[in-house]
């Protein structure tokens, strides 16, 4: 039985060589042909001969002509002439080009010039003026009527995303203690009736939206809370809402966004105004 386990895979073995070696001799036959037997011995007393039916050279006739030919060969070259040879001069380096070290030095201090010019310019660009009428210019948000529609609308506030703003009306009987309290730019906006309010939360920069029940500005964030006009009424804001001077001219608004005004200190409250509802945001309370 041991035996047969070791026959078997040896003539396995045997055959799959027998088989390539027929096909590759199939494949060899098929692209050149042989010669049968009796052609072979007819042909094996004759010398070959060459296309054109002549003997060929034997090899060592050629092996003569051909030291024949290296031995002469000297006869036939040209004399150099008698002009005086070019002087010689060093070439110029940056022709023959730099080497690693250098190559290496030089594209470190082209990237990183590169890197720093291009952060600059986006520096000078985020810091520079914007004259396309968005944020960061002066905004004509249209004329009174246009506003007071708007505020209508809003059910007391007027938001415009172009400006990261809120426009709301500031009542005209909180003009005395406005004029105690608020520098020239704020009041010119008062005096026109409205105020126009940054929307970032001046406690850690959340957006501000206003509440309808209540009719004050809830961060929902951390929970501060400013009256209509931007007044803190509570939670962890430092002071009111920032601001941008708002003027009225020719029956239009126009708010300047480059310019932003701090906020009053805590405890302003010129307009007395209390929540008018319930609130949007809990845990505020007066501070």
């Amino acid at each position: 039985m041991g035996i047969l386990f070791v026959a078997i895979p040896v003539l396995a073995l045997l055959a799959l060589i027998l088989l390539v070696a027929a096909a590759r001799r199939r494949d060899t036959s098929a692209a050149v042909g042989t010669l049968t037997r009796e052609t072979t011995g007819r042909d094996r007393g004759r010398a070959p001969l060459t296309p054109t039916g002549e003997a060929p050279a034997r090899g060592v006739d050629v092996e003569r002509s051909v030291a024949v030919e290296r031995r002469d060969a000297g006869k036939e070259l040209a004399t150099a002439g008698t002009a005086a040879p070019v002087p010689w001069s060093p070439p110029d380096p940056e022709t023959i080009g730099v080497n690693r070290r250098q190559f290496l030095n030089r594209s470190i201090v082209g990237t990183a010039s590169f890197g720093l010019g291009a952060f600059g310019l986006s520096i000078i660009g985020f810091l520079w003026p914007s004259n396309s009428g968005g944020f960061g210019s002066s905004i004509n948000i249209g004329t009174t009527g246009d506003v007071d529609q708007k505020i209508a609308d809003g059910n007391g506030f007027a938001y415009f995303p172009e400006g990261r703003m809120w426009v709301t009306p500031y009542p005209a009987s909180a003009l005395d203690k406005a004029r105690a309290v608020y520098g020239p730019e704020e009041l010119a906006s008062m005096e026109a009736g409205y105020v126009a309010l940054y929307q970032k939360c001046v406690h850690l920069g959340c957006r501000v939206p206003s509440c309808e029940t209540s009719q004050w500005f809830e961060c929902p964030c951390h929970g501060s809370q400013y009256n209509r006009v931007g007044e803190k009424k509570g939670g962890p804001a430092p002071r009111g809402l920032d601001r941008f001077p708002l003027t009225a001219g020719g029956g239009s608004l126009t708010v300047d966004t480059a310019i932003i005004i701090q906020g009053p200190a805590i405890g302003v409250n010129t307009t007395g105004q209390e929540a008018e509802g319930p609130n949007c945001i809990s845990g505020g309370g007066e501070h």
